[in-house]
């Protein structure tokens, strides 16, 4: 893979940058776009290879053109800032990605893909021909935003979606594992159980086997339809107990409370706006199981990779490192 060039959009944030991680793992050169550049250089461990920085917006057309240049691959891993604006800003920052893949002469976009396109209730498997629902205004937009990938396939500018589950894993930040579940930075006194009721199964995607997943499949992009959509399966809780019950194994803890999550506050904030609206809407995530079919991804590299959910844990609490 030597000589190939990867511009990562988010690579200071969570996913972003555990892609980027795996493509220099692969052998690439990788670019990230950051508006800061010293407080990315700062922030990027020496453990995860060398990564060089373009200075720029992701929401300015014109830097992420510039930034591109000489780029096969652009990982689109980027929302706005703080997540503000989100429904208005999101597709206007595809836009630039498509811009920028076209002027690059053709660079396939890389976009980790959701669930939020589906109606949960009617979707019980995801699959790549699954009919899209969405039964958000953020479901809606990553609808577009698929829609404008497919057209921008047709001429030209292939495209790369790899859905998945909730991420969990030590550098997994803006989650529902690491916001809610067991808040990250705080002692672990309880588990916050997102699933609403008993026996409800729930996908999740331990974050570095996603991004060696997405980091293989690039590098097979002779392979690759012009436009592809793949599902990751990643670690299916079956009833939504096995997670919480891994987490009190790896932590020691057996007596560790389980706790449900208050989705009646949320729904009694939500016509206030604000984050309690975005969270009510997703709220049929969490209440009906939706597993992913990741046939064509197993097809295509043999196996999907996949860590023991006590190693992935262990890594993700940091237990056992220095």
């Amino acid at each position: 893979m030597d000589g190939q060039l990867a511009l990562v959009l988010g690579a200071t944030g969570g996913v972003g940058g555990a892609i980027a991680s795996a493509l220099i793992e692969h052998g690439w050169s990788v670019r990230g776009l950051a508006r800061d550049v010293p407080a990315a250089e700062r922030g990027w461990p020496d453990d995860r290879g060398t990564i060089s920085w373009a200075a720029g917006d992701a929401m300015n057309g014109a830097d992420v053109i510039h930034a591109a240049a000489g780029t096969s691959v652009i990982v689109h891993a980027v929302n706005p800032p703080g997540y503000r604006q989100w429904d208005r800003l999101v597709l206007p920052m595809i836009d630039n990605s498509i811009a920028a893949a076209r002027a690059a002469g053709g660079a396939r976009i890389v976009l980790p893909g959701t669930v939020y396109n589906f109606d949960p209730a009617t979707t019980p498997v995801v699959g790549e021909d699954s009919e899209q629902m969405p039964r958000s205004r953020k479901g809606r937009v990553r609808v577009e935003m698929e829609a404008r990938l497919e057209a921008a396939a047709r001429s030209g500018v292939p495209s790369l979606i790899v859905r998945a589950g909730d991420f969990f894993g030590a550098d997994a930040r803006s989650s529902w594992f690491t916001q809610v579940m067991v808040p990250a930075g705080k002692p672990l006194r309880r588990i916050i159980n997102p699933v609403t009721a008993p026996g409800v199964g729930h996908s999740w995607a331990y974050l570095p086997d996603l991004a060696e997943a997405i980091a293989r499949l690039i590098g097979m992009n002779e392979k690759l339809r012009p436009f592809e959509r793949l599902q990751f399966e990643g670690v299916w809780d079956a009833d939504g107990t096995a997670l919480p019950a891994a987490i009190r194994r790896v932590t020691q803890r057996p007596n560790l409370p389980v706790t449900r999550f208050s989705w009646w506050a949320m729904r009694l904030l939500a016509p206030f706006g604000g984050l309690p609206r975005e969270i009510a809407e997703i709220a049929p995530y969490w209440r009906y199981p939706m597993r992913f079919d990741n046939r064509r991804l197993v097809a295509l590299l043999g196996e999907e990779p996949h860590t023991p959910i006590d190693d992935a844990l262990k890594a993700t609490f940091r237990i056992g490192t220095p």
